[in-house]
């Protein structure tokens, strides 16, 4: 069986890639089948997100795809900045680190109290390219803390503290992030139906 990960983010396709490496199954990324197919996440849910993506990438390669869209939710920003986790800052061409330091701008100047709660979410689309879809989800939750730490992952993590853990995401080894984030949750409630569609 052949599974297309549905994604030209490079942190995301390894982070998949890693956690799907014992399935029997070959795991192939755009870049691999030459498509660059950019998809607008205008949804008004990580599902309809994911399953836009996943089923884009379905009907252009023929294969099973899976996609995800995922958000941090902060408590005291009311579940900001959720599904424009990725947009989240006013700066044009933002990166990770401008994303970060605009969300803890904007804790600061909510004066809310902490600890600053907060959860990763994940939902997973896998799609065929007749138009069928099924979703899983995955939910880690943790709080912002106001400086970064460790050097690992890519978002978020480095402000992201894991609850019942010392560590952010960016710290932890990345064998125990593949079994711990919303992503890898989301991911492996998804293997049933990946299992189920393929006769495994």
């Amino acid at each position: 069986m052949k599974l297309l990960l549905s994604t030209n983010n490079k942190g995301k396709l390894r982070e998949l890639q890693a956690i799907l490496a014992d399935m029997p199954i070959e795991l192939l990324a755009p870049a691999d089948l030459g498509l660059t197919l950019d998809v607008d996440e205008d949804g008004s849910t990580y599902a309809e997100n994911a399953a836009k993506k996943a089923i884009a990438f379905a009907r252009a390669s023929g294969l099973t795809c899976l996609a995800d869209d995922s958000g941090l939710e902060v408590d005291a920003l009311n579940g900001a900045p959720g599904l424009y986790s990725a947009r989240y800052s006013p700066k044009p061409g933002a990166t990770d680190s401008d994303r970060r330091a605009f969300l803890l701008q904007n804790l600061r100047a909510a004066n809310a109290s902490r600890p600053w709660t907060a959860r990763f979410r994940a939902t997973v689309a896998v799609a065929g390219p007749e138009g069928n879809v099924e979703w899983a989800e995955g939910i880690c939750e943790g709080q912002i803390i106001p400086e970064e730490r460790g050097t690992g992952g890519f978002g978020y993590d480095p402000i992201f503290l894991l609850d019942g853990m010392d560590q952010t995401m960016a710290e932890l080894p990345e064998e125990i992030k593949n079994r711990l984030s919303h992503r890898a949750r989301a991911v492996e409630a998804a293997r049933g139906i990946l299992m189920r569609w393929n006769g495994l």
